[in-house]
């Protein structure tokens, strides 16, 4: 492959070199070989025989490893790919999971410059205290503490400088070689390589934007505002930007800090059930769900609330996806597979043309009665999990990005509460959320919603449909279009449709007939008059010999076809 500088920059032909290298030295040899084409093709510096030296490791751990190497978007894109487990096989999903996103802090100096830069004051004016030592550092953003000069703590997101230009430039390269991938290899194609890279993009620019994260903390907010037992920091809009997020800073413990949450005399276990709960409430009722609920971005505080910390990743749910998501969960936790395969149809998830529904049925029955001689306090969400992902690959089903998000977080979950001793079940937990959303789904309400909203998308439909028709009219003149039409049975409808149009046409000549004799006869005009004794009349003219005519075929006309309709007794 040869990237032009039309393609790329010079730095960014400079960061390709550097991915090559990598590759090579973990042992991706053949990968570059078959990219680049012939040796000869390839960049003088990259012949080094020492770089072809293949190392032993297998290869999802050699993935690992490049993307380690390559640095923060690199990381990223296999964080993604570890949520992608309808894509890659387990062992590969094990191996980028073990990628942290936790890279050394950068120096106060530069948090300081973005700081100042966006905000336009310097920092001693905009916090009465700010600790230069980060609590936590990650590839696209770091954290400080400070108080500002009201007296609140604040936690303090930066993102760092630059970033996202490297990002940037990062992305356009891995759509270059992403391409290439699918062209070369088979698994490119069957993993989507382009579409990854898309998902990525969507997904880390998402991050580089505080205010999005910060109207996720107002929606969270606003959804548990009536729920005590949930706290959710405030927002400082004042000092907040695009580069800047400024929230409230949670005193409190780590969820996963069992022997410390006990010493301040509240129940592990209850916690437990409220992280459950809240899990619950997202998915059941809100339809917009916290997807990275590790122990770190869950705060116990000191008067037993739960507060939830840090979403950078947020997954939504619609009206519709919820719905199959209870009937999914109420149709497998009661043996109905009926429901199950009904909610997998309506979410689009089953191919009919495509797969053996009988063979699908069967497979998914197997994997579900092995959990049903249990307690579902024993069921495992993370066994139900992997054993549903074979299923996944083993029939080609590609999940929304979401619906692999809920099942990440279903997961996290449960492990938070195990760490803390709760037998609870988290299927049991949602099981009466899941079936309130399926009652609330007719009641007047959501009837009159659903209603309205199905009267704007067939309108948005009749409004574009004269653009298709052209549309398809248009290309069909045009020969890039053909259209065909098939029918049966339809000589004696061709029949019937043939007679009554001579009806029709009879009837018109009649009413013309009886119209022009009318006028005719009414008329002063005298055409031709000559004289003749018949019946007593003397002066006869033409014009009112043709009106006598014309009254004389409409009477037989419509004789005619008075006893026609008659006869057929369809008067």
């Amino acid at each position: 492959m040869r990237l032009s500088k039309r393609q790329y920059s010079v730095a960014g032909l400079r960061r390709f070199g550097t991915i090559t290298r990598v590759l090579l030295k973990h042992g991706f040899g053949d990968v570059v070989e078959r990219i680049f084409g012939r040796s000869s093709e390839r960049p003088k510096e990259l012949k080094d025989k020492e770089l072809l030296l293949r190392s032993g490791f297998p290869s999802p751990r050699r993935i690992r490893l490049v993307l380690e190497e390559l640095g923060p978007s690199f990381i990223k894109l296999g964080q993604l790919m570890s949520t992608r487990a309808d894509i890659f096989p387990p062992e590969y999903i094990e191996e980028f999971k073990k990628l942290q996103d936790s890279v050394p802090p950068i120096p106060y100096k530069d948090i300081k410059a973005v700081i100042e830069q966006e905000l336009r004051k310097p920092v001693a004016r905009i916090f009465a205290e700010f600790n230069e030592e980060s609590i936590a550092a990650a590839s696209v953003a770091q954290v400080h503490l400070a108080r500002l000069f009201t007296g609140e703590k604040v936690a303090v997101k930066v993102i760092r400088p630059g970033i996202d230009k490297k990002i940037r430039e990062d992305v356009r390269l891995m759509y270059i070689l992403a391409d290439k991938i699918e062209k070369t290899f088979e698994i490119g194609r069957i993993v989507g390589a382009t579409n990854l890279v898309k998902e990525f993009e969507k997904t880390i620019f998402k991050e580089l934007d505080m205010f999005v994260e910060a109207g996720s903390i107002e929606k969270f907010a606003l959804n548990f505002e009536d729920i005590d037992e949930i706290y959710i920091p405030k927002v400082y809009w004042d000092y907040t930007t695009k580069s800047i997020l400024v929230m409230e800073q949670i005193d409190g413990i780590k969820m996963d800090q069992v022997d410390a949450i006990a010493a301040m005399g509240i129940d592990p276990k209850e916690i437990a059930m409220i992280g459950l709960r809240s899990f619950s409430r997202q998915l059941m009722e809100f339809g917009f769900f916290h997807a990275d609920p590790h122990p770190g971005n869950t705060i116990v505080m000191h008067d037993g609330r739960v507060s939830l910390v840090d979403f950078g990743i947020t997954g939504y749910l619609d009206d519709e996806m919820m719905r199959q998501i209870a009937n999914l969960f109420l149709g497998y936790a009661e043996h109905d597979y009926d429901m199950v395969m009904e909610a997998l149809w309506e979410a689009g998830l089953i191919d009919e043309q495509r797969m053996d529904l009988q063979s699908f049925r069967t497979d998914l029955k197997d994997v579900s009665e092995s959990f049903y001689g249990r307690s579902l306090q024993n069921i495992s969400v993370r066994d139900v999990y992997d054993q549903v992902m074979q299923l996944v690959l083993k029939y080609h089903i590609r999940l929304p990005r979401n619906l692999l998000l809920l099942l990440k977080t279903f997961i996290q979950t449960e492990a938070l509460g195990k760490i803390l001793g709760s037998d609870a079940s988290i299927l049991e937990v949602t099981k009466p959320y899941a079936k309130k959303l399926l009652q609330q789904g007719y009641d007047a309400r959501k009837l009159y919603k659903n209603l309205g909203r199905d009267a704007r998308t067939m309108a948005g439909y009749m409004k574009m449909m004269p653009k298709y028709f052209h549309d398809i009219l248009r290309q069909t003149a045009g020969g890039k279009q053909r259209i065909e039409l098939w029918h049966g049975g339809f000589e004696q409808l061709n029949a019937h449709f043939e007679k009554g149009v001579n009806r029709l046409t009879v009837g018109l000549v009649l009413a013309a007939s009886i119209i022009a004799a009318a006028l005719i006869l009414n008329s002063s005009q005298k055409v031709l008059e000559f004289s003749f004794n018949f019946l007593g009349a003397q002066n006869v003219s033409i014009t009112a010999l043709l009106g006598i005519v014309g009254y004389t075929i409409a009477t037989i006309l419509g004789i005619w076809l008075i006893v026609s309709i008659l006869r057929s007794g369809k008067l």
